[in-house]
């Protein structure tokens, strides 16, 4: 009737947290695996959206390219 339910809040928290302490990064880079895109989607209180995305380009590390997106929600 509760939720979230206080009882089962922090079921598997003990085994979910050191793999999301691993993966979780804003960048991850190893062998075969990796990061590509970065996005970050926020909205303000009246509704306004900016939406940002930064995408690799080519496989190369060190090039990124960024692109920004704002516009309103319709309520």
């Amino acid at each position: 009737s509760q939720l979230p339910d206080p009882a089962i809040e922090d079921q598997g928290k003990d085994y979910i947290r050191p793999i999301l302490n691993k993966y979780a990064a804003v960048c991850v880079r190893c062998p075969g695996y990796g990061t590509r895109t970065n996005t970050v989607v926020l909205i303000d209180s009246e509704g306004g959206v900016t939406f940002t995305e930064r995408n690799l380009i080519n496989a190369d590390v060190n090039k990124w390219t960024t692109s920004t997106y704002e516009f309103k929600l319709h309520v």
